[in-house]
């Protein structure tokens, strides 16, 4: 499998001070003024996180992304001469210049009512390095221990299966605590059917996406379609960067199916793909809504990461990642924004995602691999979620 993606990416932010990470988030605070409407915490509430590391075929990820760089947020300190004496040097400067800058602050960082207090990873030597990172947080000694002292859970997965997932956690859903599941949920239907019951039974509120959800571009989508001035919307296209192959179709093909399913909802009705070299097309059709294509493997998106495009009857709106061409200020935004979700689910106890799209995603994942290896037909998702 191609090296991760996102690590080449933030390896790659060693020009980060040149793109001008001061820029706007004032303006960024005006155009999106629910980014405010938090309410303090009741009589000085505190929300607990404990914080997951999930693992790659039994390894530790010893600095995953998806707990450095999406968690933190919900941590109001943190010690950046430790980051630079664990993370990658564009991890570093990311931390530095944007991740943790009160100039890029969006006008709410840090939370005022939310501490990760506990981390858990299967190596506790591993975990250190984030406690010592993060003041104030602690190695958990178990996971039902964890679950007993926190208020919420974030399980982070930077390219995991989701193998993992259901045991990681299990006893926090058992308590009813609010959980974040990183994608791929499952990894496989059945998986993801576990999970999603078992959050089901114990009334427990879950949350999963993938980070593609929470992009600015899909926010000014929503404010079209509410103008009106640009009609319907026809047909979708999502694309992500280059690096196809079998297995990173599991995991990263995941991203533009949840671009897909964020603008149009459940309800896919069959999945199609064709893969050659290092790039995969495919096609998502819905009975009752227009199609939408996904192009995993795009060569021209290196610095962007992605790219969907929005047809509607009068115009085409396309947006990556970037804020008026910053890559980096918006994919602060975008993790900023998911973090910012998950909060409210913790404090609401209302789930942002629809179970019903979490599933979607899954069966769309397992409808493409089937194709590919069945002449790239079109494969009804009720084939696999049979």
């Amino acid at each position: 499998m191609p090296e991760h993606r996102r690590e080449w990416l933030l390896r790659s932010a060693s020009g980060l001070a040149a793109l001008g990470m001061g820029a706007a988030a004032g303006g960024i605070q005006a155009a999106q003024p629910s980014l405010n409407d938090s309410a303090p915490p009741a009589e000085g509430k505190t929300w607990r996180i404990g914080v997951i590391s999930a693992r790659v075929n039994g390894q530790p990820q010893p600095t995953n992304g998806h707990t450095w760089h999406f968690a933190q947020y919900l941590h109001p300190t943190i010690d950046l001469n430790v980051t630079q004496k664990y993370l990658d040097p564009g991890s570093q400067q990311f931390f530095v210049s944007t991740v943790r800058n009160p100039a890029c602050n969006f006008g709410v960082l840090p939370f005022p009512d939310t501490r990760i207090t506990h981390y858990d990873e299967a190596d506790p030597a591993v975990a250190v390095a984030f406690t010592e990172a993060f003041p104030g947080v602690q190695v958990a000694s178990s996971l039902e221990q964890m679950a007993d002292e926190v208020d919420a859970v974030w399980l982070g997965d930077a390219s995991g299966t989701g193998d993992d997932h259901f045991d990681l956690l299990a006893p926090a859903l058992a308590r009813g605590l609010p959980a974040f599941c990183d994608k791929p949920i499952g990894g496989t239907v059945a998986g993801t059917r576990r999970i999603l019951d078992f959050a089901r039974e114990h009334r427990a509120p879950l949350m999963s996406a993938s980070i593609f959800r929470y992009e600015w571009g899909v926010e000014e989508v929503r404010r079209l379609q509410a103008a009106g001035e640009l009609g319907e919307i026809e047909h979708v296209a999502a694309s992500m960067m280059g690096g196809y192959s079998p297995d990173g179709w599991f995991v990263y093909g995941q991203h533009p199916c949840w671009s897909i399913v964020t603008l149009l909802g459940a309800g896919v009705e069959a999945v199609s793909l064709y893969a050659r070299g290092n790039t995969a097309h495919g096609l998502a059709t819905y009975p009752d809504r227009p199609p939408a294509a996904l192009w995993y493997g795009r060569p021209d998106l290196s610095g962007d990461y992605n790219e969907t495009s929005v047809h509607f009857t009068r115009g085409v709106y396309r947006y990556s990642p970037c804020i008026e061409g910053n890559f980096w200020l918006g994919h602060h935004y975008e993790m900023f924004n998911m973090a910012r979700a998950f909060r409210e689910m913790v404090r609401t106890r209302v789930e942002p995602v629809p179970h019903e799209e979490i599933l979607a995603v899954t069966a769309m994942i397992q409808a493409g691999a089937k194709s590919l290896v069945e002449g790239s037909r079109l494969v009804p998702l009720v084939e696999v979620l049979a």
